[in-house]
């Protein structure tokens, strides 16, 4: 039996616990680090010169920063959404990728962050927007979106990082009892709050990670709206609309899962964990990109059917979507988002490393472009015509969102490099459930 849980733990510990590693994520990680100094540039650039470096405008008051901050809660959303189920339904796949998706949420909502709080302008005022006793009596205003991105965030990161540690908790004290260096050793004991597995421990730990798990689900479709109703509750004619929490919360768990997919794959090639994250967990997960990718197809054309029921106004801005200067990112959004999962039909496809990473990015893209066509588009003709302009991201703002890509990228390589990325528990659990 020891030797069984030896050969379950030894191959995802001694990642963390390596001396050494190899020299991809040495490469990878200097790409990322190199992407994360220019974030440093722009975000230090919109502090000394002001957001007037962006290219918004009237009527684009935010531009890049909400197509990409709503796209990266987008990401934190459907990762969160789909861990949670997982765990509250006990199913098997949850020791092969519920680890990373946990930690790719977390990291989503760190990069989320970044774009409310430098979209101020004066972003050492962002504690403006907490609800805290101001000596003058000046309160924030609750009706600001502003107000609701404060809630949004701090929750999420609030609920994602606890769903995160709690579940790291175990597997933290394996890595203090296994580590050689004395001092990696006070580290992971630090974190692992005194962990010896009693069954008093297990007990409870089981009972917080569940509740932690329970609370996300409402939290995360909640936090989700919140980001679509900063659109319906506006009178721009193709935001306005009652399907927008819907659309985001569905393209959100589609997004979500196609980066779990493509984690997962890369991992499964780079780390050689075929034992953990196995064909069936592949095939499972590439069938739950596929159905989602139908929801969101499902979407896009209700949003069709609806624009011709609409007021002339709305039908019109709508069809300015479609047919307008950015057409373009309308119908690549659904090639990208709806078109090409459908790969995954065939079973060769979702098996293999190639179409899984193809289609994960795809989807990525895909929901990207959605969200600059809503959020563009939908601004471009608005009630006046006087006021109808082009939108043109500048460098500093491609800077911005390349930084964030490379953040996020730094945080998933630094993961990798010193937490197990599968659950040592949950898989010493299942074997032993399949063997009893």
């Amino acid at each position: 039996m020891a030797s069984d849980v030896q050969a379950l733990t030894s191959p995802v510990a001694e990642v963390p616990l390596s001396p050494r590693f190899g020299w991809a994520w040495w490469v990878a990680l200097v790409i990322s680090g190199v992407l994360v100094l220019l974030l440093g540039y722009t975000l230090m650039s919109v502090v000394l010169v002001g957001v007037g470096v962006w290219g918004v405008n009237i009527p684009f008051v935010w531009g890049f920063d909400l197509i990409n901050y709503a796209w990266w809660i987008g990401i934190a959303n459907g990762a969160s959404l789909f861990a949670a189920s997982l765990v509250l339904r006990q199913h098997d796949l949850r020791t092969a990728v519920n680890r990373f998706a946990e930690g790719v949420a977390f990291f989503a909502v760190i990069c989320a962050g970044i774009f409310p709080i430098f979209h101020l302008g004066r972003p050492w005022l962002f504690y403006w927007v907490f609800p805290y006793p101001a000596t003058f009596q000046v309160w924030p205003q609750f009706r600001s979106t502003l107000t609701w991105d404060f809630w949004a965030i701090s929750t999420h990161a609030i609920v994602t990082s606890l769903l995160w540690y709690v579940g790291l908790i175990p597997d933290l004290a394996t890595l203090r009892d296994r580590a050689r260096r004395k001092t990696v050793k006070k580290i992971y004991g630090l974190f692992a709050l005194g962990w010896r597995g009693s069954v008093y421990q297990w007990a409870y730990h089981q009972r917080a990670y569940r509740l932690v798990a329970i609370l996300v689900l409402p939290l995360i479709l909640i936090m989700q709206s919140t980001v679509a109703f900063e659109f319906a509750v506006t009178l721009v004619p193709d935001w306005h609309e009652t399907r927008q929490p819907l659309h985001f919360v569905a393209t959100g768990l589609a997004q979500g899962l196609s980066i779990v997919l493509l984690v997962a794959v890369m991992l499964r090639w780079g780390l050689r964990l075929e034992r953990y994250i196995d064909d069936r967990d592949v095939d499972l997960l590439g069938k739950l990109v596929l159905a989602s990718a139908l929801v969101s197809g499902y979407l896009y054309i209700d949003e069709i059917a609806s624009a011709f029921l609409a007021d002339p106004i709305t039908r019109q801005s709508t069809l300015t979507r479609m047919t307008g200067d950015y057409a373009g990112f309308y119908w690549a959004a659904i090639a990208y988002s709806v078109v090409i999962p459908q790969l995954f039909w065939l079973k060769v496809a979702r098996q293999s490393i190639l179409a899984g990473v193809f289609v994960g990015f795809s989807i990525g893209v895909g929901v990207w472009l959605d969200r600059f066509s809503i959020i563009i588009g939908g601004l471009q003709t608005d009630y006046l015509p006087s006021i109808w302009r082009d939108y043109t991201p500048t460098i500093p703002e491609w800077g911005l969102f390349l930084g964030t890509v490379g953040l996020f990228a730094a945080l998933v390589l630094l993961f990798i490099r010193f937490l197990p990325v599968v659950s040592m528990f949950e898989t010493r659990h299942d074997e032993h459930l399949e063997k009893s």
